[in-house]
């Protein structure tokens, strides 16, 4: 089997900022299928993890809106929805981008169950931001209304959070490892996953979003991955951020470097926080890399050029 890199795209890349309208959202596919066939170029085969933070959150916003008409559903269901809704758009893009390239591959979108503990403490500790950002005030009136959590989301503005376990295993994992040997560019664990947790021989839902970086890193391993790709808004990871004066960007860094990086409060956790973590526990279960990156840049950081890469 070729290299398999794994791509991590948050929910807020295909979520524009004037809001989700389908043509916006359905342009920002394109654009991310344009990149993932990119990284095709050498033969590696390609596993893509969407986020859905902002869609899972407005999902919930318009059950609530017709509740008095339409019994609003769980947020583990909610989960599978927006994974079902973005998987058609990225697959529908990226076999357009495929068949212009001339290449056989085809995509294929699973729609993935992920176990979480059922005494995670994370569970009742909301942390996790989806939907829409609203200003602080609106932001607590919604939440005295609604029994909401809110929290100030890394000086973007305030949005709704809610429980986020850490993955511990993946159901669908042979069905992944079997279209990746196949020749698929795979979707899978989108929004971090159906969260599920065992109670005896069967799955119960549970009403938490997991993080879809942890999603990838787990999948990573579990699959053999040589890459794990994190995207995010800027093309290095840096020290001091927003310090005009400290600012560093990192080229490299080690998972001790990472972690105590993390432990002095450098990566928040509504930011780069997650993706900084779930890179070191990928490169610690694997002794493979992890690169952490902008869209424009992964192609570069893939060849060893761009990005912040975390080593062992």
């Amino acid at each position: 089997m070729s290299d398999i890199v794994i791509l991590a795209v948050g929910g807020n890349a295909l979520a524009p900022a004037g809001g989700g309208e389908y043509r916006a959202v359905e342009g920002r596919a394109r654009g991310l299928a344009r990149t993932a066939v990119s990284l095709l170029a050498d033969n590696a085969q390609l596993i893509i993890v969407h986020g859905n933070g902002p869609q899972v959150g407005a999902l919930a916003l318009a059950q609530e809106s017709v509740a008095s008409y339409v019994p609003p559903q769980p947020l583990f269901v909610l989960s599978a929805m927006t994974q079902g809704q973005l998987g058609q758009l990225i697959s529908q893009a990226l076999d357009t981008e495929l068949g212009r390239s001339g290449r056989a591959e085809t995509a294929a979108a699973l729609v993935t169950h992920v176990i979480v503990a059922a005494d995670d403490p994370a569970l009742s500790r909301p942390t996790k931001p989806i939907g829409p950002f609203f200003s602080e005030g609106r932001a607590r009136r919604l939440a005295d209304a609604r029994g909401w959590s809110v929290a100030e989301d890394a000086g973007r503005g305030w949005r709704r959070v809610v429980p986020s376990p850490q993955p511990v295993d993946i159901v669908e994992i042979e069905t992944i490892k079997e279209l990746v040997r196949g020749g698929r560019v795979v979707i899978a664990c989108g929004g971090g996953g159906v969260p599920m947790a065992r109670d005896g021989n069967k799955l119960r839902g549970v009403e938490a979003v997991i993080d879809k970086d942890f999603a990838a890193a787990l999948l990573g391993e579990r699959v053999g991955a040589s890459t794990l790709l994190l995207l995010t808004g800027v093309d290095q990871v840096s020290l001091h951020y927003g310090s005009m004066e400290e600012q560093r960007a990192i080229d490299t860094m080690t998972v001790a470097e990472a972690r105590a990086w993390i432990d002095e409060g450098h990566f928040p956790a509504g930011s780069m926080g997650p993706k900084v973590s779930a890179a070191a526990r990928f490169v610690e279960a694997s002794d493979r890399q992890a690169l952490i990156t902008s869209l424009k840049a992964a192609p570069e950081a893939l060849a060893g050029l761009a990005g912040t890469r975390v080593v062992a």
